[in-house]
């Protein structure tokens, strides 16, 4: 079975549903209404939407014959999570990478 992450890196790796996803950061939606500035089908929409709720990252309820989404609350909370660790090792990285070049620089100095 997929993870939670690799089911929203693969939901947010198409540019379609990150539109989508855009979108409702601006408040919640219909799909009718995701579908309009889109220049595919709203049948296709409702697959990218299919994708991005399977993927934990929108909520759809049924109001009538209306079916609004909006952000799923911590959606993203593992990706944010995974990223910070990535950025921690990137920070460390660097911070050795400046003690290396510290010491070159020192030793050139020296010289």
């Amino acid at each position: 079975m997929q993870s939670q992450l690799d089911a929203t890196l693969t939901a947010l790796a198409d540019p379609t549903r990150r539109a989508i996803l855009a979108r409702l950061a601006l408040g919640e939606a219909t799909v009718n209404e995701l579908a309009h500035p889109l220049p595919i089908s709203q049948p296709a929409v409702s697959r990218h939407i299919r994708v991005l709720a399977e993927a934990g990252l929108l909520v759809q309820r049924v109001d009538g014959t209306r079916r609004p989404c909006r952000l799923a609350a911590g959606a993203l909370s593992e990706l944010d999570a995974y990223l910070q660790v990535l950025r921690t090792a990137l920070e460390h990285n660097y911070r050795r990478l400046d003690e290396v070049l510290a010491r070159q620089q020192k030793r050139k100095d020296q010289s």
